[in-house]
């Protein structure tokens, strides 16, 4: 993973590829105007439900649904002692990097953690929103291959 700068990308139009197709406009576009043109009903859709996932809870133990395959969280749970924080550590994970493609890139290194920030935080708000009597660890860890989103039963 390259060294990010010390100053993240907080705005989607600094991204090339945004900003290239907005100067290919002459201007007065943004990153909504890009997800029009480039978007369609699909990925929109899917992305909703990336954004705001649903969870299952197993054995107290609460999984991003997609996460979620009886026998390897028996492997794991018997693996890992039942230890719940340790089993939703391990089976929640979002590897960004591996939903796009990307480059190895300054920008691109920039925008996959932009990405992973914001799934975080809409991560925290479903997990809040659906567990009020919980607490969550909500965060990103910084990998080789680029940022994992990953969550866990937080410490009341």
């Amino acid at each position: 993973m390259s060294d990010l700068k010390e100053l993240p990308m907080d705005d989607p139009m600094e991204y090339p590829g945004i900003k290239s197709w907005a100067d290919e406009w002459g201007g007065g576009v943004d990153y909504v105007d890009y997800v029009k043109s480039n978007g369609d009903l699909a990925m929109l859709v899917a992305l909703s439900r990336l954004l705001w996932p649903r969870f299952v809870e197993v054995q107290g133990c609460v999984l991003w649904d997609r996460a979620y395959e009886e026998p390897n969280f028996e492997l794991w749970h018997d693996s890992l002692s039942g230890d719940t924080r340790k089993i939703e550590a391990t089976l929640n994970q979002l590897r960004v990097w591996q939903i796009v493609e990307s480059e190895d890139v300054e920008e691109d290194w920039q925008a996959l953690k932009f990405a992973a920030d914001c799934i975080v935080k809409t991560w925290r708000a479903a997990l809040r929103a659906e567990f009020p009597e919980r607490n969550f660890d909500v965060r990103v860890i910084d990998s080789e291959d680029g940022p994992i989103v990953t969550f866990s039963s937080g410490l009341a």
